[in-house]
């Protein structure tokens, strides 16, 4: 069955954010009139913000605008004139059709735009124009680069192709991020179809008032359907030394494979993708629509070939919406490595990769704090992993458990991939530096092990002492280092199992609090952080002190869902309570609510809950914890080195009235493999033959 798509939105919609249309390298804001300029992500190109004046994700010039004139009427001058606009988005192949008429002296000119980006291609972001007119009229239309509300600046351009009498493509333009920090280069080529409805060279005018255009004019007769179609490549300097040059290159490429074999690549790219889709069986329709919907936006965001990881919104943008600054941070290791695992491993290797590159950064950062091993920054610049929270930085100073975040997320993937090739090159250097890290972080008392002076999940005006989640998470990566050290035949420091073994969990009784001193009455007393450490971290306890810490928690969900991130997880710990009614309630009240606007995008916060905060999304922290719980959570699976047989720990416990998940292939060992979760069943990975 294919995914479900996103009921079709209409008008302006002004006040919802627009379209997001990605491949994990390239990502763009696509407005109701896709032909005027969005927004544009380059994974790896940076900038200096320019209000707080650190390294921040660069606003690219947009790759796809263009225009149409009806006798000398441009759409752009006379939006008024536009009527009968639609969207629609086909989650299957990553496809949005737009469709809008423009109206000019009594003539009407219908028109419907096909955008995508190629998954094929990275580099590649495709439009086709078809338009028709009700009569005969002279038409103009236009494709190309617009960087007029974009800062930075032009380095260089062109139109002509060195050493060539051809032009390899339309035009190239070099760009410069704020402050110098990077660079991007675009190239594109348009062609005009049928042949011979305009003249063979369209004029190609310098480039002027940051804009690089090609125009096709020509005499439309009624009826008659024209295709202006254009291809653009955008190449970050993370992936190339002169990106324009490069650009060019894959722009020539582009033309030479053409536009239908890049859109079927991109359709069997999307089709191999959807092989992982998690079917909710028994649930609601509109839980399905939300999954799929999650699936489509956390795949589209990533890709092998992305040179900076992902950001929390992905490579989505938009004007009122910046606070993140395009950094990497925690929620992705946390929230969205467990899901691309297994749906998308290598799109989950290219993430880690990325803190694998910046380890330098980390252990650079350790020593700035006086510490020894490596520590990754809090909010991580997308060029070196250096740490770029605004200044003053205060979450930077505590929130240790970031580093704990990364390190827990190269175990978990070498763990459901068995590569034990990942595990020693790549694995053992985080794990092993973030566990000499602890060395020096946590003190030793007379009664066991403390961390001072950190920050839990809720970023609270005050640091405490032993925040839980941080102790938690402390002890299973020393865990995993020390599984590690063993499997690799790696000596390991005696002292890591010493802190594992003797590291201070608060407690009021069996239950496990937030941290030491702590009160429910604080400032975000109800963040339910301790669950976060029983999973998915997966800190070992006895079932009578996770029912009576979860019991604590749920208790005082209200006060806390609609947050971001942590509110996604409630249902699948009221499931672990046994209470399947609850479990559906908060899936709802933690997840379903957060959906608003167009194309089923998953919002950062609740609007009910927080009116005053901006419509930002789509936000991956909800997301990825929806879908770990769907694939991880509820199914009870914890990878571990042991064989996947052994992972399923106890029966499943489903939202009422869902009787099973399934997915036809996730990927478990290298190999392709159906999960099969029915309620009251243990979950099973069973082969694909």
């Amino acid at each position: 069955m294919p995914p479900v798509n996103p009921p079709p939105a209409s008008g302006r919609g002004d006040r919802e954010l627009p379209a997001y249309v990605s491949n994990g390298l390239v990502g763009i804001r696509v407005r109701p009139v896709p032909l005027l300029a969005g927004m544009a992500l380059v994974s790896g190109f940076a900038g200096e913000h320019p209000e707080r004046q650190i390294e921040a994700a660069a606003v690219a010039p947009y790759p796809l605008a263009g225009d149409i004139a009806v006798g000398g009427v441009w759409l752009s001058d006379a939006p008024q004139n536009l009527s009968a606009l639609q969207q629609a988005y086909d989650f299957g192949c990553g496809e949005l059709t737009s469709r809008f008429s423009f109206t000019v002296s009594g003539r009407v000119v219908s028109c419907e735009v096909v955008t995508f980006a190629s998954r094929e291609d990275p580099t590649l972001v495709c439009q086709e124009l078809i338009l028709s007119a009700d009569g005969a009229c002279e038409l103009q239309l236009r494709a190309g680069l617009d960087a007029g509300s974009v800062s930075g600046r032009a380095l260089r351009h062109m139109r002509q192709t060195p050493g060539e009498e051809t032009p390899a493509c339309d035009g190239v333009l070099l760009w410069e991020s704020p402050g110098g920090r990077g660079r991007v280069g675009l190239a594109y080529v348009t062609e005009l179809l049928p042949e011979g409805a305009a003249p063979a060279d369209p004029t190609r005018p310098p480039f002027a008032a940051e804009r690089l255009i090609t125009t096709y004019v020509f005499r439309a007769r009624r009826g008659a359907r024209y295709r202006l179609r254009q291809i653009t490549s955008l190449v970050p300097d993370a992936l190339h030394d002169t990106p324009d040059q490069q650009a060019a290159r894959m722009a020539a490429k582009a033309r030479f494979d053409g536009f239908e074999a890049i859109r079927t690549e991109n359709r069997n790219a999307w089709s191999e993708l959807w092989k992982g889709r998690i079917r909710l069986i028994g649930a609601e329709p509109r839980w399905q629509a939300m999954a799929d919907a999650a699936f489509f936006y956390l795949n589209a965001s990533v890709h092998p070939s992305s040179p900076a990881s992902t950001s929390i919104f992905g490579l989505a943008t938009w004007h009122d919406y910046h606070y993140y600054y395009g950094h990497v941070m925690w929620d992705i290791e946390a929230f969205v490595v467990p899901v691309l695992s297994m749906v998308q491993p290598k799109a989950a290797e290219a993430i880690l990769d990325y803190r694998l590159r910046t380890l330098p950064a980390a252990r650079t950062n350790a020593q700035i704090m006086g510490r020894r091993g490596v520590q990754f920054a809090w909010e991580s610049a997308p060029s070196t992993g250096d740490e770029a929270a605004p200044i003053p930085g205060a979450a930077a100073w505590h929130e240790d458990h970031a580093s704990l975040d990364v390190a827990h997320a190269f175990a978990l993937y070498a763990n459901l991939t068995g590569d034990t090739g990942f595990l020693r090159d790549k694995a053992w250097p985080v794990l092993s530096g973030v566990a000499e890290w602890l060395t020096t972080r946590a003190k030793r008392l007379r009664t066991g092990y403390v961390i001072r002076a950190s920050m839990g999940i809720a970023e609270r005006e005050q640091p405490v002492d032993n925040a839980a989640y941080t102790n938690m998470s402390a002890v299973v990566v020393l865990r995993e280092a020390l599984s590690a050290a063993r499997r690799l035949g790696r000596e390991a420091d005696p002292q890591w199992s010493e802190i594992a073994d003797r590291m201070m969990v608060p407690r009021r009784g069996k239950i496990v609090v937030s941290h030491d001193a702590f009160r429910i009455i604080e400032e975000k007393g109800a963040t339910p952080d301790p669950l976060m450490g029983i999973w998915p971290v997966g800190y070992p306890m006895a079932e009578d002190a996770a029912q009576a810490t979860f019991a604590l928690y749920l208790a005082h969900a209200d006060a806390y869902v609609g947050s971001p991130m942590l509110s996604a997880l409630y249902g699948v710990w009221a499931a672990r309570t046994g209470d399947r009614a609850l479990s559906l309630k908060l899936f709802d009240e933690g997840y379903a609510q957060f959906v608003q606007g167009r194309f089923t995008q998953l919002l950062e916060y609740r609007r009910d809950r927080f009116p005053e905060q901006p419509m930002a999304g789509p936000f991956f922290a909800n997301m990825g914890g929806f879908l770990s719980g769907l694939l991880l959570g509820l199914p009870r699976l914890e990878p571990t080195e042991d064989a996947p047989d052994s992972w399923a720990t106890e029966p499943v416990v489903l939202p009422q009235g869902w009787t099973a998940i399934e997915v036809d292939r996730v990927f478990i060992r290298g190999r392709p493999m159906r999960l099969v979760a029915r309620h009251g069943e243990r979950a099973r990975l069973e082969p694909v033959s």
